[in-house]
């Protein structure tokens, strides 16, 4: 089986190409750039790179032409923000391919009313990037469940691992954070550091595709979130971040006006972002109906790439 996945050397990537090759899948990468995964991995040199440029192939109509010229019987489609993106792929996979996985979001949701929020629950998309990734899903569900097209789309949380900087106890990426929690030195939260993060490992979000491949005739029609076990409080986060390190998180709750000044320029509106949808999400469809099983907690899957920073010298302590 042929297996073509788009966009395929980014965080998730990095986990799922070794293990479709290992399960013995032909694999095509498709991708802007010859990029090195985050981790190597001797499965790499039996997978066939070709260099895309999707933004143009898409403004020239002819992005989903290019992906059925490559004869593939699944795609996995890690980089559509566009609607008329997936219009293109659907339009031109139709009657073509087993199976298109959709990597969507968990930013989908937007602001939670109940938690832990559920695939089901009415939908509150924030932002942009929250919009369009809502707008393509119901395309995409619309397409399967209508006019038999075999999509399904997996939403994941947060990507953590190692290689990149995990969003953090203040809801970004910034690294020094946990060198500041490390030190035993006063860090700041919100509010009562009660907002939430619900972060994935990268390894959990590569498996649940696999497993989407696996039990497609579950997976078909329907979309998942694919998150760890629990989400984290701000509070609850930095507090476990400092015992890392044999120290107690010593924390100043400010209001939110207030806590604002305390973050660099560049990490303030991410961060507000996060604040704002306060994720936490339920993986129980998943489990049910994938057989997903996260490996990782948010705090393991967190530590694993705060041990990697400081091996990497990106976090001074």
């Amino acid at each position: 089986m042929h297996i073509l996945v788009i966009g395929g050397t980014g965080h998730i990537g990095t986990y799922l190409i070794p293990r479709l090759v290992e399960a013995g899948y032909s694999v095509t990468v498709v991708s802007r750039g010859l990029r090195t995964p985050y981790q190597p991995h001797p499965a790499w040199e039996s997978v066939q790179r070709l260099v895309f440029d999707r933004p143009s192939a898409e403004t020239n109509g002819e992005f989903g032409k290019k992906i059925r010229d490559l004869h593939p019987d699944v795609v996995m489609d890690m980089t559509c923000f566009e609607l008329s993106s997936a219009q293109q792929l659907v339009d031109a996979l139709r009657g073509e391919v087993q199976l298109l996985v959709h990597c969507g979001t968990v930013w989908v949701q937007g602001y939670p009313t109940i938690v832990p929020t559920t695939e089901a629950l009415p939908r509150h998309p924030l932002g942009e990037y929250g919009q369009k990734k809502n707008t393509i899903e119901a395309y995409l569900l619309d397409q399967a469940r209508r006019l038999a097209f075999p999509a399904t789309i997996l939403h994941p949380g947060h990507i953590v691992g190692p290689g990149w900087a995990p969003v953090g106890p203040t809801a970004c990426h910034d690294p020094k954070v946990f060198a500041i929690l490390a030190k035993g030195q006063p860090l700041a939260l919100p509010n009562l550091g009660l907002e939430t993060l619900h972060h994935v490992h990268a390894d959990d979000v590569a498996q649940a595709f696999i497993l989407a491949l696996q039990n497609w005739r579950s997976a078909v029609g329907e979309s998942f979130f694919v998150v760890s076990e629990g989400a984290l409080t701000l509070r609850g986060y930095s507090e476990a971040a400092a015992a890392w390190f044999d120290k107690t998180a010593v924390l100043n709750f400010l209001p939110l006006e207030a806590w604002k000044a305390t973050l660099p320029p560049e990490f303030l509106e991410p961060a507000l972002m996060h604040l704002e949808h306060s994720t936490q999400c339920s993986c129980q469809k998943a489990k049910r109906l994938l057989s997903y099983q996260p490996r990782y907690t948010s705090l393991q899957a967190v530590h694993e790439s705060v041990t990697w920073l400081i091996e990497h010298g990106l976090i001074r302590i």
